[in-house]
């Protein structure tokens, strides 16, 4: 991975001004390449299940809200570059620390695939009763993507408005991070395969 500890700082710059980060090229195109090969042989495998919504109890597949597969990573089941993926999110930890001083610990993340037209219905990535999960990140694995091909994130950045919106095309290597209690987002149907690895920084 080539991104640079300055590179990070005005990341983190820019999440502690704005709330929000969208920051194109932040991994480059090869290394997206590999990542995108190694979550295909994952997919291959059947290692991806059906993503559902809730925790604990409340957990629930609901496939009027999202239509996504997805793999949590950890040390046992991630590929070589996805560890070294989650290696560079530590150190982007440590600078959000360093900046926001939000006491993140820990980062839970999964390799997210969305079929041709899967989506992801407008939410927070909070939960009602758990607010650990304080900062998202996610990436993009999809070379070529243009903006006929759907799929976009579609971000608020003015809270629970609809009026405003961000559009993001899921290119590789873009990454896009913010505060998870404050921006609701969405997936828009799109008409190729769409993958990701998409995570949270949380405090305890």
């Amino acid at each position: 991975m080539l991104t640079t500890d300055k590179e990070l700082e005005a990341i983190t710059e820019t999440l502690a001004r704005d709330g929000y980060a969208v920051i194109p090229n932040f991994i480059n195109k090869a290394t997206c390449a590999a990542l995108a090969a190694e979550g295909r042989q994952q997919i291959d495998a059947g290692m991806l299940k059906m993503a559902g919504v809730g925790q604990g109890s409340e957990h629930s597949l609901r496939d009027e809200i999202r239509s996504d597969h997805i793999l949590w990573l950890d040390d046992s089941n991630a590929a070589p570059l996805q560890k070294q993926y989650l290696n560079l999110l530590e150190t982007y930890r440590q600078e959000v620390n360093r900046q926001l001083f939000l006491g993140i610990f820990e980062f839970e993340g999964h390799l997210a695939l969305y079929p041709p037209g899967s989506f992801y219905k407008r939410h927070l990535d909070r939960f009602r009763d758990d607010d650990r999960r304080t900062v998202t990140a996610i990436l993009y694995l999809n070379e070529e993507w243009k903006e006929e091909d759907g799929g976009q994130l579609r971000f608020y950045p003015n809270g629970e408005s609809v009026d405003e919106y961000i559009d993001v095309l899921p290119e590789a290597g873009t990454l896009v991070t913010f505060l998870s209690h404050d921006y609701w987002h969405e997936v828009l149907p799109g008409s190729r395969e769409r993958m990701s690895i998409t995570g949270w920084f949380k405090r305890r």
